[in-house]
């Protein structure tokens, strides 16, 4: 078996594959291993006793759906989803929901710079939470 590593080096080479996906048929052994030229092997290439196997075919999507399971997580949660990402996700509407009541005049300057403050150190979990807080401070000023 050690002869045919050369064989396999070679053949990967000439078939411009990586030596895993070099196939060599187990029945002509003899002549694979007497092969030790580059002319010798793309002889045997051409009789298709060496062969390049074929790629593999990317996993359908049902099956990578089915991976995505508790066992399969490698790295904590928030490796996979970083604290950081989640805070624009949360700060980002945010801000937009309070650009939007100083623009319509429903929350003055003052409020708006203190409730910005707000958001930014944490104080709000989403825009609902942000509306709640509003209502119950009596912050809203009716259109």
């Amino acid at each position: 078996m050690l002869m045919t590593s050369l064989q396999k080096k070679l053949a990967a080479k000439i078939l411009k594959v990586g030596q895993s996906k070099v196939w060599l048929d187990p029945t002509k052994k003899k002549e694979v291993e007497a092969a030790i030229t580059r002319r010798d092997i793309k002889k045997l290439i051409s009789q298709r006793i060496i062969k390049a196997k074929k790629e593999k075919l990317p996993m359908p999507f049902k099956r990578r759906r089915e991976k995505r399971g508790r066992g399969s997580k490698k790295g904590s949660m928030f490796a996979r989803y970083p604290s950081k990402r989640r805070w624009i996700e949360t700060i980002r509407p945010l801000r937009i929901m309070l650009k939007e009541l100083r623009d319509t005049k429903q929350i003055d300057k003052p409020t708006y710079r203190k409730l910005y403050l707000q958001a930014k150190g944490g104080m709000f979990r989403s825009r609902s939470h942000l509306k709640i807080y509003l209502e119950q401070h009596g912050i809203l000023k009716k259109k």
